[in-house]
């Protein structure tokens, strides 16, 4: 599969994801999607390999009644959506709260939604 095709099929999960929460009664604010390196910004903001890079990447803000939610749990909901949705389009959608540290401990980034790509999530 060509990038561009991915990043037009990743887009209109986003979209579908963000219709999904305001469902629920969460109000969405998108953050970092595609980054670029830039000379003020020669590493970006992301690890090295990220697929925020490839523009597969995309950091969903919820909030509920003005207030910012920040516990990975507070995107669970989200995360299985994503994840079933993945399943749903035959496509390898990947969700931060099951991300792990190279120790094999969970490090969850909750409101972090990607698209696998050549192996990076």
């Amino acid at each position: 599969m060509k990038l561009s095709t991915a990043r037009c099929a990743f887009s209109v999960c986003i979209a579908e994801l963000v219709l999904h929460a305001v469902s629920l009664g969460f109000d969405v604010a998108l953050d970092e999607g595609t980054v670029h390196i830039t000379p003020k910004n020669p590493t970006g903001n992301h690890m090295r390999l990220s697929v925020h890079y490839d523009g597969l990447a995309q950091d969903v803000l919820l909030y509920r009644k003005g207030v910012y939610l920040t516990s990975s749990t507070d995107y669970a909901v989200l995360g299985s959506f994503w994840k079933e949705l993945g399943v749903k389009k035959g496509i390898p959608l990947a969700w931060g709260g099951d991300f792990k540290a190279s120790d094999g401990k969970p490090k969850p980034d909750g409101n972090h939604f990607s698209y696998e790509w050549e192996g990076r999530k």
